[in-house]
């Protein structure tokens, strides 16, 4: 039986204590800190009612307190369900309603949300982490009174510790769910694939820690490493940070290396001590990459692919294959993941073919959270099909041809055009909407509309910018059109629904 995510937190506690875990600005804890923290945290969490196999949603940005936190609930056993901080109060409350979360814990930066919510779903209580929305101590205030002990919770392997939300393939908000068991096997992928940490690594952290960036926190951990959490990604403060932590590796999506290489600093830059610039979430633009990899060496990139039902590499491309044709694959076949390429009926595709990319391994989910028939669709007999198609060279190189769904990936995030479409329709001056990804320098994919107006409406600017408007009061600022093109029809197929194939190909030739 391997370890529980539980028991790798404990052990890296133990054999590193004296050394420092977490950076934030110009305050730091050690292991044995963060390990005390953890525990009273989790103790008082306990104690406000979020006990063993509870969900509880977690609304907070990066800060000094995001380890503590994670690791508080870890040991407590606590389900948590990441609220990112961009999306939209529908979306915060749907996600809050749909997995039935009693209780919120809030950062003191997101108080003012924490009131919208606590407005629109009077039952749920919400738990200020350092600050409170009443007059109830803050959990950091009731923590200095707490055990410093770890909690004694019957824990077990298959407990959910992690909710995470992502979408499907209409724009329903889905949840994917690991376990005790499956994190503990993505930090395992993690050290075996892609980055096999020290303790002399120092790990920047700009990206937000509920996402593929907090993976990395516990492969770090248990090798006695050094996490420097910022509080957001600025082109200009992240390079300064670099050499200021003396930083060995970072993890970027492409959006974040397109704004980086853009920077006058750039190219000056001391990346001396940076060994690795893990980047992933979405395809990367070719001129990006080569551009980078001529100021800071090819030797430091390293990319991945894989997905959220089952982290974090499937497929890694090293530095030494980021050449030629090989740029544009997404690697060879991670150690301990099983991968098959399957037509339409199921079956293997022959050789160089291509085929939807099935896998399989102890790092996936424990399927979705009350999506019985989305989980029978995805997780079939062991096996987690992605929807994405790709192709396997003579050498094991694995390259994506397209997605099954029309999933759009804009930097970094997952947009789906359904849901957007949808918010379109709402506005009296649209009649019909297709939305599509096309290819953009920056967001690798813009998300863009095609609409049709109703009659007796002028297609200008004008109305442009309020249906950009009007999107982006409705969901995450993200997932706005970046451009809204106007037309007389919509290509359909032959049983009449939008052909954003089609309309792809056509945007792109007129481009």
């Amino acid at each position: 039986m391997s370890p529980t995510t539980r028991e790798l937190i404990v052990r890296g506690a133990r054999q590193h204590a004296d050394r420092v875990a977490v950076v934030f600005g110009e305050k730091e804890l050690t292991y044995a800190q963060v390990d005390r923290l953890s525990n009273r945290l989790a103790h008082v969490l306990g104690e406000a009612g979020a006990g063993h196999r509870r969900r509880v949603g977690l609304l907070v940005n990066n800060s000094l307190l995001s380890v503590p936190l994670d690791f508080a609930c870890v040991k407590a056993g606590i389900n948590r369900v990441p609220l990112n901080a961009r999306l939209s109060v529908a979306e915060h409350v749907t996600m809050l309603t749909d997995t039935r979360c009693e209780l919120v814990v809030l950062g003191p930066d997101l108080t003012d949300r924490a009131r919208e919510l606590a407005a629109a779903l009077p039952q749920v209580v919400f738990l200020g982490l350092e600050t409170s929305l009443d007059d109830e101590p803050s959990l950091l205030r009731r923590a200095e009174n707490a055990p410093a002990s770890l909690p004694e919770v019957p824990v077990e392997p298959d407990d959910v510790i992690l909710t995470l939300f992502t979408s499907g393939t209409t724009g329903t908000l889905k949840a994917a769910q690991h376990t005790q068991a499956s994190y503990a096997a993505i930090c395992r992928n993690v050290l075996l694939n892609l980055f096999p940490a020290t303790r002399d690594d120092v790990m920047l952290h700009a990206a937000s820690l509920i996402h593929a960036s907090g993976v990395f926190v516990l492969p770090l951990w248990l090798r006695g490493g050094r996490t420097v959490i910022l509080s957001g990604f600025l082109p200009g403060a992240f390079l300064e940070a670099i050499p200021r932590y003396g930083a060995t590796a970072t993890t970027l999506v492409p959006t974040m290396i397109q704004m980086l290489v853009e920077h006058p600093a750039f190219e000056t830059t001391d990346v001396s001590a940076m060994r690795r610039v893990i980047y992933g979430a979405s395809p990367m633009p070719r001129p990006t990459i080569e551009r980078a990899m001529r100021a800071w060496g090819r030797e430091r990139f390293w990319q991945y692919y894989g997905q959220t039902e089952i982290p974090l590499c499937i497929a890694v491309l090293r530095p030494e294959d980021h050449d030629g044709a090989r740029l544009a694959a997404c690697g060879q076949i991670a150690t301990e993941i099983d991968l098959r390429l399957l037509d339409e009926d199921g079956r293997e595709v022959a050789p160089g073919e291509p085929g939807e990319i099935v896998v399989r391994g102890p790092s996936a989910s424990a399927g979705y959270f009350a999506a019985p028939e989305l989980t029978a669709q995805t997780f079939r007999d062991g096996w987690v099909h992605t929807r994405d198609v790709g192709v396997l060279d003579d050498n094991g190189f694995l390259f994506l041809k397209d997605r099954t769904s029309d999933m759009i990936i804009s930097g970094g995030y997952n947009v789906y055009p359904r849901e957007v479409e949808d918010v379109l329709l709402e506005h009296p001056a649209v009649r019909e909407v297709a939305v599509v990804g096309t290819p953009d320098e920056r967001w690798v994919e813009a998300v863009t509309a095609v609409v049709v107006v109703a009659d007796g409406v002028e297609p200008d600017d004008e109305l442009r910018e309020k249906l950009v408007a009007h999107v982006a009061e409705k969901v995450a600022s993200y997932k706005k059109p970046r451009t809204v093109v106007f037309r007389d029809a919509i290509p359909k197929t032959a049983v009449g629904k939008l052909d954003r194939k089609r309309l792809r190909v056509e945007l792109r030739d007129e481009r």
